[in-house]
């Protein structure tokens, strides 16, 4: 007989012996996530999945100004400043990839004119309506948005 082949005859104390080792019933080392998304989690999802998720939650219009850091460090200053004003403000990503992200509703129309006279000017400026990537959003429907303007 080879040295690696197997005996047949095992001894009877170990078939009748229990194993000094019980495997867990979880085999994965991951933490449980927890059951409810917390709100940063929530407002990072697609309008269309939060919808077919949750429903559709009856929020108002809105209007919602994406921009990176300016060029100019004083109008960033004012445009960073105008931004945390709205009524949801987050800042994503980091470093050359930051982006403010600033909504408005409609009552706010005249705070949304003021940040986008700032930062309308930049390519990578971007105009979600209920943050979705309209076509015709800087050119249509922010200048609907003008007229809720009182003077």
């Amino acid at each position: 007989m080879s040295k690696t082949a197997k005996s047949n005859d095992t001894p009877d104390e170990a078939q009748d012996a229990t194993p000094a080792y019980r495997p867990a019933e979880r085999f994965w080392p991951y933490v449980d996530p927890s059951p409810q998304p917390s709100p940063e989690e929530l407002a990072a999802l697609d309008p269309n999945l939060r919808a077919a998720l949750f429903g559709d939650d009856g929020h108002p219009f809105s209007i919602t100004v994406v921009f990176p850091k300016l060029a100019d460090d004083a109008a960033n200053d004012a445009a960073v400043a105008l931004a945390r004003q709205a009524a949801e403000y987050r800042e994503v990503g980091s470093g050359p990839t930051l982006r403010h992200r600033a909504r408005y509703f409609p009552s706010e129309a005249l705070a949304l004119r003021d940040l986008f006279d700032i930062v309308g000017h930049d390519e990578t400026c971007e105009v979600l309506i209920d943050d979705r990537p309209l076509p015709y959003a800087r050119e249509l429907w922010l200048p609907l948005v003008w007229f809720l303007i009182r003077r």
